[in-house]
């Protein structure tokens, strides 16, 4: 199966952006106005992130938001058969912090969030780099989607480790100079081992191993800043945080993420991932010591 329905997304690949856009814009129609695919959920996100916010502006950057969702869809088919020099005409990425650290012998971690197209960002942004450039990628059930994004991801010479096998397979690398690429706004998969902090003013988790991994390997530290320039071209902004981060407190590089993240989501709202339900897991007394916010926990 995983063959067929490769060959098939390869031919489709091959095909002009125009004629691909094209399909793109038959795509949101489909999903936005005949299934409305996770609207309920888009909107409640909105209405938490942007309570200032109108009903219509609202409405606004949920249209918008599809439509970017289904032109990332496509985009990431595209990626298939699409040249290091075609993507780089579509993602400009300024990698002279990269190179800097690269030169000093310093590992990284580089953190971005679901930002369209975070695809296009994990294949442009390790260009030029000599060391392995590592990303984390979460398994997907499905076996032929599983194994079509892995082949997608990997291209351009990524290393692809899966979340589940991170912890053990990422020793091999110990002692060597190496970029890990962190799409870090996940939900963690066990929420009482979490960070919990306010995220738009509402209660939510976040992943704390690689903060404590970044501490513990006095690693540097990267956030991306994704910017849409318009249909099909993006702009990827590396911003050097740290080129130590032992000596930072325990969550205050978490904070730090959290803040960039509402920054960066609050200038191009209708590009970060809103049908990801982000507020999953409510807050509770159960996970108040993990609690790392300078504000007050809410009370339940």
């Amino acid at each position: 199966m995983y063959y067929i329905v490769y060959g098939l997304l390869y031919l489709v690949s091959l095909l002009p952006f125009f004629i691909l856009y094209a399909i793109s814009d038959l795509a949101f129609v489909i999903l936005y106005y005949i299934i409305g695919y996770r609207r309920k959920i888009v909107m409640t996100n909105l209405t938490i992130a942007f309570p200032e916010k109108t009903l219509n502006e609202r409405e606004v950057i949920m249209r918008r938001f599809y439509r970017n969702l289904c032109d990332t869809f496509i985009e990431t088919i595209k990626l298939i058969s699409i040249s290091q020099k075609e993507l780089t005409k579509r993602a400009f990425v300024s990698n002279r912090v990269f190179h800097e650290l690269e030169e000093k012998g310093l590992t990284m971690q580089v953190y971005s969030g679901h930002q369209m197209n975070w695809e296009y960002a994990n294949l442009a942004l390790p260009k030029g780099l000599s060391i392995p450039w590592i990303t984390i990628y979460m398994h997907i059930n499905n076996a032929t989607t599983n194994r079509l994004f892995k082949k997608i991801r990997s291209r351009f010479n990524v290393v692809l480790i899966s979340a589940g096998d991170f912890s053990k397979s990422i020793r091999s690398y110990y002692g060597r100079q190496y970029a890990l690429g962190l799409v870090a706004d996940q939900n963690p998969g066990i929420p009482k081992n979490a960070y919990w902090l306010y995220f738009f003013g509402k209660a939510a988790p976040f992943p704390s191993g690689h903060e404590k991994s970044a501490i513990r390997n006095k690693t540097a530290v990267v956030f991306v800043n994704m910017v849409k320039l318009k249909r099909g071209y993006y702009r990827f902004d590396p911003e050097l945080i740290t080129e130590n981060a032992s000596g930072m407190q325990d969550g205050h590089l978490t904070l730090l993420y959290r803040d960039f993240l509402e920054t960066i989501i609050s200038k191009q709202p209708e590009t970060y991932l809103w049908s990801h339900r982000r507020w999953k897991v409510p807050y509770s007394p159960e996970v108040a010591r993990r609690w790392i916010d300078v504000k007050e926990a809410p009370v339940s």
